[in-house]
């Protein structure tokens, strides 16, 4: 199911038939999590926050800022060390190479050997794939703003981010039994 998580933002409609059963739930899993996340009300009002400082890029910078804050606090929310759960994940997601979107064809390797998840857990992490952003993506990022912006409200994000997850958590796990009964 990680890994339809992982490619869902690139599979678009309903392309159930060619996926496995644990991956198209995945994806379905990912769309829901993104519009609970989408319409919260946390999320919402920290997006007016940084709508100044990053404009239409504000729920981009947001999600980044969740992740490195998800990696930061990593033993809170999971058993497993985040180096060998990125170690693993990447391994599962080279294996599965054949269902995986071109577009993360095009990245999977460099994301595998760089350990790119782990490395959400630092600033210079978290800068780096900024960077990387702006290069392929988003020309207009500033990532060492981005990062500035982090560091002088880093509490204050946190505390908002452990607020969200708390409940992005519950609900995750009710719709985790929805869509696996589906199938």
């Amino acid at each position: 199911m990680q890994i339809g998580g992982f490619v869902a933002d690139a599979v678009k409609g309903n392309k159930s038939g060619l996926f496995p059963t644990k991956i198209w739930q995945g994806i379905v899993l990912h769309r829901k999590i993104d519009h609970f996340t989408d319409t919260h009300p946390i999320v919402k009002e920290l997006i007016v926050k940084l709508r100044p400082e990053f404009g239409r890029y504000s729920a981009i910078v947001l999600d980044m800022y969740f992740d490195y804050f998800l990696a930061t606090n990593f033993k809170k929310y999971s058993n497993t060390n985040l180096w060998w759960f990125s170690v693993r994940f990447s391994t599962v997601a080279i294996l599965n190479y054949f269902y995986l979107p071109e577009r993360i064809k095009r990245f999977i390797f460099h994301f595998a050997a760089t350990n790119r998840l782990y490395k959400y857990s630092t600033t210079e992490g978290l800068c780096n794939s900024l960077y990387i952003m702006s290069v392929y993506k988003i020309r207009s990022l500033k990532p060492v703003n981005c990062i500035k912006y982090l560091e002088a409200n880093e509490q204050e994000l946190q505390n908002s981010f452990f607020a969200f997850f708390d409940e992005l958590i519950i609900y995750t796990k009710n719709e985790l039994n929805n869509v696996q009964h589906k199938n």
